[in-house]
């Protein structure tokens, strides 16, 4: 089997595999290029695995004019930029010693070790400059399949790093099967070693959770996170109860992981994914507003068309209700509104502090009114 498209045929790519074939090693494309080429889906990354020490990388594309970063050469890995395309090139390796969070590797000359030390075996899979697939685990049938499996034995795997939990789910989100089921022995082995993710830094959870919910579907991984307890560790208090009901509401609107987190709920949820300021305070919002009654056209003047949107969405999957008719054209209508009152407009009744809590007042009626009362009926 083979992989093909415009990322493989890169002329400076292929001028980076030539150069380091053309000094006695091997260059072969690895992980997310060769997983998402192989089922149609777009490559963003390409990342290049070598039996070229770094050092030796480093000297070859410098002398082929091309330009390097030492991105993470304590690890075996340079970024190579050829024609403005950048790749990871990294030493085969083999682990020497884990503790759940870090790996101690050695350099090696195998394919065969490198593959052995990858998480799952659709991400065990390389191809050659021409897109001939190389398969050094079987990986390839569990790929087509859609059927997502640790390599080797998947306790193994996650004590060496801990975050390979939440990559099961995510990986399951993004690429396993749903008919087909998640790997029971993946789920079994992650919920045996959920105790480790509180090892994890807050950052590296978040990151993998906000890339877990932007799925076009999470809602069958999430399930399994919250059956095995993985979601209570991760996310205390969070149920999972209204993701499903909010991704078919969704219909054809772009997935956004924060609408999502919001219908999980949860304790602590800023500190524990280290959300940004911002990222919380648009979550607050939402949050707020589920169990309100503000219509759609209030949400929209009162919140902005974006988190109108997705307070909408939350509130009918949290709700168990249908969508509001109309709605979409609602948040447009009030985020397009303007207040028909000014503090002008009052002073001929009320003066000094009184007078922000009487526009206040009139401001409440007329959000009350779905933005329906005139200025004339305001001040009637």
């Amino acid at each position: 089997m083979r992989v093909a498209g415009a990322w493989l045929d890169h002329p400076g790519t292929q001028a980076l595999c030539r150069m380091l074939e053309n000094a006695g090693y091997r260059a072969l494309f690895v992980g997310g290029c060769v997983r998402n080429a192989l089922i149609g889906v777009a490559v963003a990354d390409v990342d290049i695995a070598t039996d070229a020490l770094p050092k030796t990388v480093s000297m070859l594309a410098e002398k082929a004019g091309f330009r390097v970063v030492p991105t993470g050469i304590d690890h075996g890995t340079v970024t190579v930029i050829t024609e403005g395309v950048a790749h990871e090139v990294t030493t085969f390796r083999r682990d020497v010693e884990t503790d759940g969070r870090h790996a101690v590797v050695a350099f090696s000359d195998r394919v065969e070790e490198d593959a052995a030390r990858r998480d799952f075996t659709m991400n065990a899979l390389y191809a050659d400059r021409t897109g001939a697939v190389v398969d050094p685990l079987g990986g390839l049938p569990d790929l087509l399949a859609r059927r997502l499996r640790f390599v080797g034995d998947a306790e193994a795997r996650i004590a060496e790093d801990y975050l390979r939990i939440l990559r099961f789910f995510r990986f399951f989100a993004h690429y396993g099967d749903p008919a087909g089921g998640i790997d029971a022995e993946g789920l079994a082995a992650c919920a045996a070693n959920s105790a480790g993710i509180e090892t994890l830094s807050r950052e590296r959870i978040g990151a993998e959770m906000r890339k877990l919910l932007a799925a076009a579907d999470p809602a069958p991984a999430v399930a399994s996170m919250a059956a095995t307890g993985i979601l209570a560790v991760v996310l205390p208090g969070a149920e999972a109860r209204a993701l499903a009901p909010l991704v078919h509401l969704e219909g054809t609107l772009a997935p956004r992981w924060l609408r999502r987190l919001a219908v999980l709920g949860g304790q602590d949820v800023g500190n524990r994914l280290r959300l940004s300021r911002r990222e919380m305070a648009d979550l607050g919002r939402i949050r707020d507003e589920i169990g309100g009654t503000r219509s759609p056209a209030a949400l929209g003047f009162v919140v902005g068309e974006t988190l109108a949107t997705e307070t909408v969405l939350a509130r009918a999957a949290v709700m168990e209700q249908p969508l509001p008719d109309g709605w979409e054209a609602e948040v447009a209508r009030g985020a397009a509104a303007e207040f028909p009152l000014r503090a002008a407009d009052l002073l001929d009744r009320v003066q000094g502090p009184a007078l922000g809590a009487a526009l206040e007042a009139a401001r409440q009626r007329w959000l009350a009114s779905n933005l329906t009362l005139t200025r004339a009926q305001l001040l009637g």
